[in-house]
């Protein structure tokens, strides 16, 4: 478990170096996880111990929202600020997103026709 944990946690450092290092406005935890995405193709999927510590991080992944949850409350002045640019952007880009999803089906749809 140890060691599946300092993969998961080393591919997450890594992200972040290379995302600092670069100055792409990607997330690093996004580079660890397609670095992680390489190491598991490359290993033919994970081994028994990461997929069990997977496994155990996703029973209690809503303990891992908690400091979000703090972050959103301590922001509540903002967020009633910008209330109607939420409002609006939130079923907007909603609305885009299963739209561009929807056609970008299609199209894999037809080439394998």
């Amino acid at each position: 478990m140890v060691r599946a944990l300092s993969l998961l946690l080393i591919c997450q450092l890594l992200g972040t170096v290379i995302a600092q290092a670069t100055g792409v406005p990607i997330p690093g935890p996004v580079f660890g996880l397609i670095l992680l995405l390489f190491i598991l193709v490359f290993r033919r999927g994970p081994d028994p111990a990461l997929h069990s510590t997977a496994q155990g991080l996703l029973r209690h992944l809503g303990l891992l929202f908690v400091p979000a949850g703090v972050a959103v409350v301590n922001e509540l002045g903002v967020l009633r600020a910008n209330a109607v640019a939420i409002a609006v952007a939130l079923p907007v880009s909603t609305l885009i997103a299963l739209a561009v999803t929807g056609l970008g089906m299609q199209i894999l749809l037809k080439g394998e026709r």
